[in-house]
């Protein structure tokens, strides 16, 4: 099947001043159009700076992210925020909402943000906030909901313009259970329904377990589950 995600032996090593720490050792993997793939590990196994590489949001040493078979490393940072606006959606652990607009702007910033202003199709905008239970709560700022309210608005924004691919980032992370499986069922619909492809980072096996397919990694590498002696999932 037609990769939409291509790593190819990525490198990353964070320095501070004369101590180097590798994040990313070689890693490569395809992720097939309208696969859901979950990438889990411990904390500091790389897997969040993968998530950064990945969405163009931070740059690798070596090695190449091919998106929608566009070589995503090799383009200008202008390009590649052209790129990230057109096909990829963003749910991060903290949210990331404006803390001075309503749900709904935040949500519709998104709109604007890709230059999708005269695309705005609130029948599908109803559609998103109705799954994610927020519908009664669009005109609310982020400080008058709750942190799982705020994650579904995080959501909403990261779909709202059918991106081809989602990406997120351990969006359980601060979560209860029942706010964690509206995120998910939710990320499992964009992905069924809607055939958008989504890599989500975790370190949850629950979470993971919504995956078609889940890559392990440990210590800034692609590890076989038996290796990665903190999974507890199957």
């Amino acid at each position: 099947m037609d990769p939409i995600i291509e790593a190819v032996d990525l490198h990353k090593t964070y320095r501070t001043g004369k101590i180097e720490v590798p994040a990313l050792r070689g890693i490569s993997f395809s992720v097939p159009r309208g696969e859901f793939v979950s990438i889990v590990g411990p904390s500091g196994s790389g897997k969040s700076t993968l998530f950064y590489v990945l969405g163009g949001l931070a740059g690798a040493d070596s090695g190449k992210v091919i998106i929608d078979r566009v070589n995503f490393t090799a383009l200008s940072d202008a390009a590649r925020t052209r790129m990230r606006k057109s096909k990829i959606g963003f749910v991060f652990q903290k949210f990331n909402l404006l803390p001075t607009l309503d749900a709904r702007s935040n949500i519709e910033v998104a709109i604007d943000i890709a230059g999708n202003n005269g695309d705005r199709d609130p029948a599908y905008l109803s559609q998103i906030v109705e799954l994610l239970g927020i519908s009664k709560r669009l005109d609310h700022r982020p400080s008058e909901l709750s942190g799982g309210e705020q994650q579904r608005v995080a959501l909403a924004r990261a779909l709202v313009n059918r991106p081809a691919i989602v990406l997120a980032d351990e969006p359980t992370g601060n979560l209860d259970t029942k706010n964690s499986e509206i995120v998910l069922r939710m990320l499992r619909h964009s992905n069924q329904e809607l055939g958008q492809t989504v890599l989500m980072i975790t370190h949850n096996p629950a979470a993971a377990a919504y995956g078609d397919r889940i890559i392990h990694m440990r210590d800034g590498e692609i590890v076989e589950p038996e290796k990665d002696p903190q999974w507890t999932g199957h």
